[in-house]
């Protein structure tokens, strides 16, 4: 382990400036890079982190013409002080909550296949509601967002249904049908209906393992007999869209991801056609209820709004 001798710095005390320079550092490998993201002179970071190592007794940093990264030491440091920052940041949030609770920061995810077609809707109704709330939005697969609001990294969650945790609250917001989207001049798309298990004629693309539209697929396919394209698969939805349009086949598409395309039809599936469920999901022991609370109601009317536009 590099260590360096404690010199006399005049530097009594850590802060959260220090820390921040270094999370900075370690995030972008790169000291002007780091100066550059935290809005000041490479040679004050430089310095800054400089006088904490000797003040610290440790390197955190092995420096190349090359690269910069993080030593042993200064790894244990990092975490610790991406910890500290976290905390601080809550302190601050509780503190503003105490006097506003409908202020502050509110930091909500969404999985792709949702977030993108949501979000923007949803930021409008909760700043003309709750004008004083400062949204985070995250757009992340549901394991990881599951992940974040287990650690607090974030207050809540859209997610598809089920998710088996204790800690969670879930509200069901809305459910979805699935549609079928395939090229023009498929065969099915002279069907202005299609029974599901007409599907199992034609192997169905998917999106890559990890998004949770990719399980629901699966789980149709599984009950209805369908097959799955296993040569191909997509890694975002509108990669989907792309290859259903150039017909290297068809999928399943949920119903807020439907629009007007050029080259792509789709067609509903008979009764009981698959749906998934989407749900509010939060912490039993969070400290945003009163945020929630408000924004669930714009969130059902955001649903009821959709519904009616299918």
């Amino acid at each position: 382990m590099e260590t360096i001798g404690i010199a006399d710095t005049g530097k009594t005390h850590m802060n959260t400036r220090d820390l921040q320079y270094v999370l900075a550092v370690a995030e972008h490998r790169s000291f002007s890079r780091a100066a550059q993201a935290c809005h000041v002179s490479q040679s004050t970071l430089s310095g800054q982190i400089k006088k904490l190592e000797e003040w610290l007794g440790v390197a955190l940093f092995e420096r190349t013409n090359r690269r910069v990264m993080p030593t042993e030491v200064g790894e244990s440091i990092i975490r610790s002080a991406a910890r500290i920052l976290r905390e601080t940041d809550q302190i601050r949030e509780i503190a503003m909550s105490a006097q506003d609770p409908l202020s502050g920061r509110f930091r909500i995810g969404a999985f792709p296949t949702l977030a993108t077609y949501v979000f923007s809707k949803l930021v409008s109704l909760i700043k003309t509601d709750l004008p004083n709330l400062r949204l985070v939005l995250v757009e992340e697969k549901t394991d990881h967002l599951v992940a974040m609001l287990r650690s607090g990294d974030i207050d809540a969650a859209l997610l598809a249904m089920p998710v088996h945790d204790d800690s969670l609250v879930c509200r069901q917001l809305f459910e979805e049908p699935f549609l079928v989207a395939m090229p023009t001049g498929h065969p099915l798309a002279e069907e202005p209906v299609i029974d599901v298990h007409r599907l199992a004629h034609y192997p169905l693309l998917l999106l890559e393992e990890g998004h949770c539209l990719r399980d629901q697929a699966l789980d149709v396919c599984q009950q209805h007999g369908m097959r799955v394209d296993q040569d191909v698969r997509a890694t975002g939805l509108e990669t989907l869209r792309q290859m259903v349009r150039a017909g290297t086949g068809i999928t399943l598409m949920p119903r807020v991801a439907v629009r007007d395309d050029d080259g792509i039809i789709y067609r509903e599936l008979a009764a009981p056609a698959p749906t998934r469920s989407v749900g509010l999901f939060y912490r039993k022991t969070s400290a945003k209820r009163s945020v929630i609370q408000r924004i669930d109601p714009l969130l059902s009317r955001l649903a009821a709004s959709e519904q009616q536009a299918a």
